[in-house]
C-alpha cells in the first residue's frame, strides 16, 4: 500500500539545498513512497534537474509564493501562513492529501500551525516533540518534551508519558519502562508538578512507571521513555551534543596531523567515536509532534540530506504504525480508569 509525505521543501537553514536531494534518497529507500514537495518550483526544480530526477513519477511539486523564516513568531505565523510552504504541506495532511508532513522550519510556527490546522487529538491539552536517542542498551530511549511546550502542568505531563509510551512501545514490541527526569531519585525530590505526575502513572496500570531518573542517568538505559517539559528536555539534549562534540574536538586536537598518532587514534578508539558519532542529532533527526490528529515531523533546522532523509523516515514509520489512533486509543483507556 503506497503512503504519501508533504514535505516543507523550503524549511530549515539550507531549504532545496538539502530537502531535495533528501527527498530523492527517501524516495530510493522506499518503493511504496510518494512525495509532495511544498515551495519555491524554480528552486525546486533547480535542484531535482541536478539530480536528473525533474520527472519522477513519484515525486509532485507544489508551488507555494512565501516561507516562515525562522525568526517568526507563532502569533504572526499564523496570521500570515496562507500561502507558506509549511501552511500547505500542513494542510495536505488535514485535507487528507498526505499522510504526513516534514518540515525543518521554524519550530514554535510548525507547533501553532500544527494545532490550528490538524488539532489536538481528545485528551491532548498540548501536542510533544520526542525522539530517540541512544544509550547503553540495544533500544534506545525516547525523550519528551524537547521544546514544544516551555511549562507543563501534571496533567499534561501526564499525557506526554501516555504518549511516549504508545510510540516506544511500537519498537520495542513491549510495554515500555517510563521515568520521569528529575532533580534526584527519591521520593521526595522535585517540585510539587512532577511529585503530583509521579502520583498519577503510579496509580495507572497502563504506564509501567519505573520511578525518577536525573540527568547524568538519560543514557543509562534506566527508561525507555523519559518524560519533562520543554525547557528541561531541550536544554538536556543540546547540553548532550555539546560535550559529545567538545570531547571529539579535544580528541581531534590532541592526535593533530601527527600520521601515527591518526593510526593509532582509530585503532585504540573507533568504537569510542562511533558511540560520540552516536550523540551527532543527525543519526536520530526526526522529532514527532505527538498528540495531533496527523503526523508531523520536525527535522533539525541544520540539517544534511542525511539527516532529513533520515525525518522522512521517521514519518513512513510513523503512517505504517498508524501513531495517531493508537494514541488516541490508549488515552481513551487511560482517562476512562482514571474516571472510574
Amino acid at each position: 500500500m503506497g503512503l504519501t509525505v508533504a514535505l516543507d521543501a523550503m524549511g530549515g537553514d539550507f531549504g532545496p539545498q538539502v530537502t531535495v536531494p533528501a527527498a530523492v534518497q527517501a524516495l530510493l529507500h522506499s518503493p511504496e513512497l510518494k512525495l509532495i514537495l511544498f515551495g519555491d518550483l524554480s528552486a525546486i526544480t533547480a535542484q531535482l534537474t541536478l539530480l536528473n530526477k525533474l520527472n519522477h513519477p513519484r515525486l509532485s511539486i507544489v508551488h507555494c509564493d512565501s516561507v516562515i523564516a525562522n525568526e517568526t513568531r507563532p502569533s504572526q505565523a499564523l496570521r500570515h501562513s496562507k500561502g507558506s510552504s509549511m501552511r500547505m504541506a500542513l494542510d495536505a495532511v488535514a485535507s487528507g492529501q498526505a499522510d504526513a508532513c516534514v518540515s525543518a522550519g521554524n519550530t514554535g510556527a510548525l507547533m501553532a500551525l500544527s494545532r490550528y490546522v490538524l488539532k489536538q487529538l481528545p485528551g491532548v491539552e498540548r501536542p510533544a516533540l520526542i525522539s530517540a536517542i541512544p544509550n547503553r542498551g540495544e533500544h534506545p530511549t525516547w525523550l519528551l518534551d524537547l521544546g514544544a511546550n516551555v511549562s507543563c502542568d501534571s496533567d499534561t505531563l501526564f499525557q506526554f508519558a501516555v504518549m511516549g509510551s504508545v510510540l516506544a512501545e511500537q519498537s520495542l514490541g513491549e510495554k515500555p519502562r517510563v521515568a520521569l527526569l528529575n532533580i534526584g531519585e527519591e521520593e521526595i525530590k522535585g517540585n510539587d508538578l512532577v511529585k503530583r505526575c509521579a502520583e498519577m502513572l503510579i496509580q495507572s496500570p497502563d504506564i509501567n512507571y519505573v520511578g525518577y531518573v536525573e540527568g547524568h542517568q538519560l543514557y543509562s538505559d534506566k527508561a525507555d521513555v523519559i518524560v519533562c517539559d520543554g525547557f528541561v528536555g531541550n536544554v538536556s539534549l543540546k547540553t548532550s551534543e555539546g560535550v559529545a562534540n567538545l570531547f571529539i574536538e579535544r580528541i581531534k586536537h590532541a592526535i593533530g596531523r601527527n600520521p601515527v598518532r591518526r593510526i593509532i587514534a582509530k585503532w585504540l578508539f573507533s568504537e569510542l567515536f562511533d558511540g560520540l558519532q552516536q550523540l551527532n542529532p543527525d543519526q536520530y533527526n526526526g522529532a514527532s509532534l505527538l498528540g495531533l490528529r496527523g503526523i508531523v515531523v520536525k527535522s533539525h533546522g541544520s540539517a544534511d540530506t542525511v539527516a532529513f532523509a533520515n525525518a522522512i523516515s521517521e514519518a513512513v514509520y510513523e503512517v505504517k504504525r498508524q501513531i495517531p489512533n493508537k494514541i488516541s486509543d490508549r488515552l481513551e483507556e487511560v482517562l476512562l480508569e482514571r474516571h472510574y
